[in-house]
């Protein structure tokens, strides 16, 4: 059950339980709205909870609205100061999980996104392993990943993660962990809600942001450790379903995900079928970034609690 006791609703931090919205609601019936998945991470030596790229979140919350139709009547730095002063109020001692959210709230039949009254909500709950486990299975899923042109990959758009949840239902029905979906040209594009990575030859590949890929802030966290730390290059590039099954190494990164290293892609090893070396560097190297221990990265992190 969640562990949470309030959240941002129509204006105001209020207890959880009166956060509630019509059936009616647009939202609710049509998908019309977009989203942020944020982490912060609880540092029992510090007695601090660190909240891991706040505002590069809000910022991408402020282009899907833009991208979407949507108006947030926060900025930036309030919809930061919002998150701090209800994770203040909840007072976690724990890693949790931070959910902005901007939706149609009028109780309107009607496809549309102009002319509708925008809502925004803010709630948090503790939050361990999105996939449990420290490596994954992933497969190939049948499902297609929705191109920019019919619902725009750049913007965390609610009712995209359809697609998602198809994808990943696919995966787990079938004994995976997680699912790799292809675009619409056949390439590689993601998982279903984390970018990709592989490694060949010494060289970290990825699909670039032309795949219909999220253009992800742990994507993009994850090149600059790569080429700053293990002294990696990086190329973007279509990759082909089969260079999956000769990869060196693979893994998903993204802030539900964090970095899980990738050791069996449709029945086939990756690799070895072991935790590669840049895979397991990169695991280590982000906790330590997430968790305020690499000092070149504090400022990634957003302390919470006052001291």
């Amino acid at each position: 059950m969640p562990n949470n006791r309030f959240a941002f609703f129509n204006g105001e931090i209020v207890p959880i339980e009166q956060a509630q919205v019509s059936v009616m609601t647009n939202a609710l019936n049509y998908g019309t709205g977009c989203f942020e998945g944020i982490r912060g991470y609880w540092v029992p030596e510090e007695e601090q909870l660190l909240v891991f790229q706040l505002r590069a979140h809000m910022e991408r919350l402020h282009r899907s609205c833009r991208i979407l139709f949507m108006e947030l009547p926060h900025s930036v730095d309030e919809l930061c100061a919002l998150t701090l002063e209800l994770l203040r109020r909840e007072g976690f001692r724990e890693d949790v999980y931070i959910r902005p959210l901007v939706y149609k709230s009028d109780p309107a039949i009607a496809v549309q996104m102009n002319g509708l009254k925008d809502s925004f909500t803010l709630f948090a709950l503790g939050f361990g392993q999105y996939i449990a486990g420290s490596t994954v299975r992933a497969c190939v899923s049948s499902w297609r990943r929705i191109d920019d042109n019919i619902i725009p990959s750049r913007a965390k758009a609610s009712g995209a993660y359809i697609n998602s949840a198809l994808a990943k239902t696919e995966a787990l029905l079938n004994g995976y962990d997680e699912a790799i979906v292809l675009g619409g040209d056949g390439q590689v594009s993601e998982a279903s809600a984390a970018n990709l990575f592989i490694v060949r030859s010494g060289t970290l590949i990825t699909p670039p942001l032309t795949s219909d890929v999220l253009e992800g802030i742990t994507r993009q966290v994850v090149a600059e450790l790569a080429r700053d730390r293990l002294g990696l290059g990086l190329v973007e590039r279509p990759i082909d379903r089969t260079e999956l099954y000769v990869a060196d190494e693979a893994f998903f990164c993204g802030t539900g995900a964090e970095v899980k290293p990738i050791v069996e892609i449709d029945r086939r090893k990756v690799g070895t079928g072991e935790v590669g070396p840049v895979a397991g560097q990169l695991v280590q190297l982000y906790a330590d970034v997430v968790r305020g221990r690499a000092a070149e990265y504090r400022q990634w992190c957003t302390p919470v609690y006052e001291r």
